[in-house]
């Protein structure tokens, strides 16, 4: 079973694109246009199947939102900072 993180370890592990509202994380971007915003869901779609690991997605025109949380296990885990941090990857990557 995966460990959930107390709040001061997920806390500490925050990025600073993130934040933390009980057992979600969530990080909102803005992006240059539509198609780019779809491009950014696109990637992250295949990296979160890989990890067997699927965050909550809201696009909006061309903001994106995207939560984390491990519903499996109730809470925030090692997993969720993992994905957020491939989401960084991607977003700096358009």
């Amino acid at each position: 079973m995966t460990e959930i993180l107390s709040d001061s370890e997920a806390d500490g592990r925050l990025g600073a694109n993130w934040t933390r509202t009980g057992a979600v994380i969530s990080r909102e971007v803005e992006l240059a246009s539509f198609s780019q915003a779809i491009e950014a869901v696109d990637r992250v779609a295949v990296l979160a199947e890989a990890a067997d690991h699927h965050p909550d997605i809201d696009i909006r025109w061309r903001t994106v939102t995207f939560r984390l949380s491990t519903h499996s296990a109730g809470g925030l885990t090692a997993k969720d900072f993992s994905l957020a941090a491939e989401i960084d990857s991607v977003i700096a990557a358009l």
